[in-house]
């Protein structure tokens, strides 16, 4: 089986956060640490080297491959924060629709910038899906 390319590692995030350097995307990746560290109740881990990851859970598909991966997790990209399996709870459609600005693909939500969603919506939905994550994988 291959082996799983995306795992936690040592590096900094502090460090990784920094050489971002637009400055409204730095100043964003530090509040959705805020966020996803205040859903989760865990500290925040680089996962690879641009993905930012709160907790782990233990997963094993139907083919037998399994991996550890992010209860919740998000990378700043260039063309967009990416914030992984957050759309993948019960009642998720109806906080998108109050979101703002946002697309999303495969459970993820893309985000170009912080001030184009209601900050208190995008809270919600990251406490319910690390909620889910955590009843789904039995954390």
């Amino acid at each position: 089986m291959p082996e799983n390319k995306t795992k936690a590692t040592k590096v900094s995030v502090a460090s990784f956060i920094a050489a971002i350097k637009d400055p409204t995307q730095r100043a964003d990746a530090k509040a959705l640490v805020k966020m996803m560290q205040s859903a989760s109740g865990e500290k925040p881990t680089m996962w690879g080297p641009s993905i930012i990851g709160f907790g782990s859970y233990h997963y094993v598909y139907d083919t037998g491959h399994s991996g550890d991966a992010p209860l919740a997790a998000f990378s700043p990209r260039k063309s967009a924060n990416v914030i992984y399996h957050i759309t993948r709870f019960k009642g998720a459609d109806a906080l998108l629709a109050k979101l703002g600005r946002h697309t999303t693909s495969g459970g993820c939500l893309h985000i170009k910038k912080l001030a184009d969603v209601d900050q208190k919506v995008l809270q919600q939905m990251i406490v319910k899906s690390v909620g889910e994550m955590k009843k789904k994988h039995v954390c």
